[in-house]
């Protein structure tokens, strides 16, 4: 049985098969699911030792009128659709970042029955969104610390500590915390960069503490590394990365 059958065998079970009124005529889970899988196969990047790194966090926008007629069953929908995906993201030998995470949001300016999927690699914060059942593996840890090549230090708490920033071309230098760091020329964001050719909100750093994380988090004009357009990738020393007008350079020293 497919990961999809699967999916749907468990929502016939759902709150007594409420799901088959509040979707009928309008967007299906099976349609958002097929969506996700589409999302992490688009955006996998790469990782040293020949990983593949996917998005772990999924950002479901409905239509207003979509979505009002979901709230009572968002949750329980999105720990269906979280439980799915892994298992997907488990089939392919696929990596992710932590738990799988889905969060049902209100997407103005939708139709009805259309809906929209962000997908992005998420290392923590301050959202507190539904997930995968806990115990549920898809797969190895993202960021393994790498002796030969790939690595650029131990992860938190076994010791090092090594300077990882980024460099502009005048010579600025931006030093990079554990955790994310948005880069953008908005108010959110934790970077900011004066460059009309950069978004709000650009792109994501993540850090923890064994490797970098570049995710572009939807751009206008996109983000590239060593000159070839990427959505997510990890970063290696020496790096060049090129935001609007804007180039930075990766650096581990230490």
């Amino acid at each position: 049985m497919s990961v999809l059958q699967r999916f749907e065998k468990r929502l016939e079970g759902l709150v007594e098969g409420a799901f088959a009124k509040v979707f009928k005529g309008v967007v299906h889970p099976v349609e958002i699911l097929n969506a996700m899988q589409r999302e992490a196969e688009a955006h996998k990047a790469i990782l040293a030792g020949g990983r593949t790194l996917v998005p772990n966090r999924y950002v479901i926008d409905l239509s207003p009128y979509d979505h009002s007629r979901l709230a009572p069953y968002a949750a329980a929908l999105a720990q269906e659709l979280a439980q799915s995906q892994a298992e997907f993201i488990g089939e392919q030998a696929w990596t992710v970042y932590g738990d799988v995470i889905v969060e049902i949001e209100r997407g103005e300016g939708l139709d009805t029955g259309m809906f929209r999927v962000t997908a992005e690699v998420y290392t923590g914060g301050d959202v507190a969104p539904v997930s995968a059942p806990a115990g549920y593996d898809a797969g190895p840890p993202a960021y393994p610390a790498y002796d030969q090549g790939g690595g650029y230090g131990p992860p938190p708490g076994q010791g090092g500590g090594r300077n990882v920033r980024l460099v502009s071309g005048d010579g600025r230098t931006y030093p990079l915390q554990m955790g994310s760091t948005v880069i953008g020329r908005g108010d959110q964001a934790n970077l900011r960069l004066p460059d009309v050719g950069i978004s709000r909100r650009h792109a994501r750093l993540d850090f923890d503490g064994g490797q970098v994380v570049l995710t572009d988090l939807g751009s206008t004009n996109g983000t590239m590394v060593n000159g070839q357009r990427v959505s997510a990738v990890a970063l290696n020393p020496g790096d060049m990365i090129q935001l609007g007008t804007t180039t930075l350079t990766f650096r581990v020293d230490g």
